[in-house]
This record gives C-alpha cells, structure tokens and sequence, in this order.
C-alpha cells in the first residue's frame, strides 16, 4: 500500500499518521499538506524521520502538482482529510472553502483517475465528511448514511458539494470510493479555535468563556483516536461506493462540555484558584447555528465491528491533561497562525 493522506499535518491527519505509520500493510506514507494556519509540522515530530513517512507541501488547488504526487508515489490508497473546517471562518470568508475543499477534491479524483486509468484492483479513495451536510436535528432522531444533505453554513455547504463530487465519481467512472461522515472530534493536536481547546485556553489564562446562545447546541463527540481507528476499517474493510458514519455515542450540550472543563481543570490544577465556572460568559448567537447533531454509527458497528474505545469522560480528561502538558505547542502554533 502506498497511501496518500492529504491534510496529514492538521489535526485528525496527524493522529492519523502516529497511528497508522507503523502498520505492516503500508509501504510509503504520504503526507499532502500545504500548511495553513491549521497545519503544524511541529505535530509530526515523532514520525518525520520515518523511513515509511514522506512529506509534500502542496496545495490541492494545484492540480498539476497534486497529479505529479499521485503519479510519482505510485499512489494505490487514498485518505483525504484536507479540507477548510472552522465554521466562523466560513462565515466571514467562504472563498477559501469553496475553492479548497470543493475545487481542491476535484483535483485530487482527476489526479487519481487520470493515474489509476481504469485498474481499480487494489485502488481506494476515501473521502472523510462530516455529520454537518446533514443540517440540524431536532430533540430527537439521529443522522444516518441515507439521512437527506441539508447543509446550513458555506462550510458545511461545501462538504457536502465535495460529497456529491466523490459520489459521483464511482457511479460515473467506477472510481472506487468509500466515503465516512464523522460527528465532532476532539482530543490532541486541535488547533486551539475550536470548542474544547478554546475553553482549556480560556481557563487556563482566567479570561471569560464565551459560550453562544443559551448554550444548549448538543454535540455528538468522538475522540480523534478512535476516529482514525475507524477510518482505518473503512479504508481497508469497507464496502466500495458505501458511507459509513462514525460517532461516538456521546451526545452533549456545549455548555454542559464548558462546565465538566472547568471542573476538571480546577482538579487537575489547582494552583490556579478553582471556581472556574465563573469564568462562562453568554453571547450571541451565532450565524446559522445548527440546534443538534447526533450519529446513528451502527452500520459501522454491525459491517465492520468498530465501536469508540474511548467515553467522552474519559477522552475528556486524557484531552485536558495533554492540553495542560503541551502549552508550548499551544503558544507555538497560535504564534504561527
């Protein structure tokens, strides 16, 4: 297998790498990243000197270069991660996420195409989703692979787009394709714009919590180990053409997520004066704000028999404490960004 993974510096990419690097079945690792604010060498260390591990900066939206990757490595294994993923940001600059993550997979399944010419045989393209093309639930219900696309913001718009695209790829061309829809991720190596390593921050530097709305957007989370152990069923095991979603059985509401941080960053380190709850601060919404995701993850549980390792009470606080023990990072990559 010689396996390309495409934003293999970000932060799902990267646990990705550390976990698979080191798995008989691969014979050259890939690594295309062309290093945004969100791609960090520095998560990578440990592998960079890997006679399996090679790196390429590349931007996806090239497509000459990302044919020459494909075509020079002899790429027979697809894992594409790459793709422009903060809400806000999509907000108040969509150009960046049209032309990365719709434009940049064009690239990518006309470089494979064009390199594979027609012999599928050993060949796989897995493009890694989100629950967000979904759209909003209700109280009730859960996201399933046949649940209709109903996207709410230009970034989830423009997953579901790339999609689409991959979809349409295998029932055209035959290209052989999985595709996995995942529920929100967390644990280390997040930059530090998203919800769980924003609170840590906040908590840690004694500055108020913003927590939008009432509070009450519930999530379904899933630790970014387990996820990659996922895809990694899927990619190898998983049925061509097929979605497969991946939660983590753990549903819950942002504020309630704030509050268990709190709590266990008062434990964990108490020199810093405990009563961090204190800190949350209500504002405005925001634009768009889907009211609930939840993950029905059984065609995966039942097919390939992967099930999350982690709970989230126990990912939670192997997350904070690796937050706590790694600021430098923290510093470092804001710093870079």
């Amino acid at each position: 297998m010689n396996l390309l993974i495409t934003g293999g510096a970000g932060f799902i990419g990267s646990n990705l790498i550390h976990q698979l690097i080191d798995r008989p079945e691969i014979t050259r690792l890939v690594n295309l990243d062309c290093l945004t604010y969100a791609g960090h060498l520095a998560n990578l260390e440990k592998v960079a000197r890997h006679p399996k591990y090679t790196f390429l900066k590349v931007d996806l939206r090239a497509a000459a270069a990302v044919r020459e990757v494909v075509q020079t490595h002899a790429i027979t294994q697809v894992m594409h991660l790459a793709a422009e993923s903060h809400v806000d940001r999509s907000i108040t600059g969509p150009g960046d996420f049209i032309h990365t993550n719709i434009v940049g997979t064009f690239h990518l399944l006309e470089a494979c195409r064009a390199s594979w010419a027609g012999q599928w045989e050993g060949k796989r393209f897995h493009h890694v989703s989100t629950d967000e093309v979904y759209g909003s639930l209700g109280a009730t219900g859960y996201f399933t692979e046949s649940t209709p696309y109903a996207p709410n913001s230009p970034y989830s718009a423009s997953k579901a787009s790339s999609d689409l695209l991959v979809r349409a790829y295998h029932h055209t061309y035959g290209l052989p394709v999985v595709l996995t829809n995942c529920s929100n991720n967390y644990g280390p190596f997040q930059f530090p714009e998203k919800l769980i390593p924003v609170i840590i921050q906040k908590v840690l530097a004694r500055q108020a919590i913003p927590v939008y709305g009432d509070g009450m957007n519930v999530r379904d989370w899933l630790y970014v180990g387990d996820h990659a152990s996922a895809l990694w069923q899927v990619l190898t095991r998983g049925r061509t053409g097929e979605t497969y979603n991946i939660g983590g059985h753990n549903e819950w509401a942002n504020l309630r997520i704030v509050e268990l941080i709190c709590d266990l960053i008062d434990q964990l380190a108490p020199q810093l004066g405990g009563n961090s709850r204190s800190l949350i601060t209500f504002v405005a919404d925001r634009l768009g704000h889907d009211r609930r995701y939840a993950i029905d993850a059984s065609k995966i549980k039942h097919e390939l028999g992967w099930v999350p390792a982690h709970t989230f009470e126990t990912g939670i606080r192997e997350t904070v404490q690796w937050y706590l023990a790694n600021q430098p990072w923290v510093n470092e990559v804001k710093k870079q960004a």
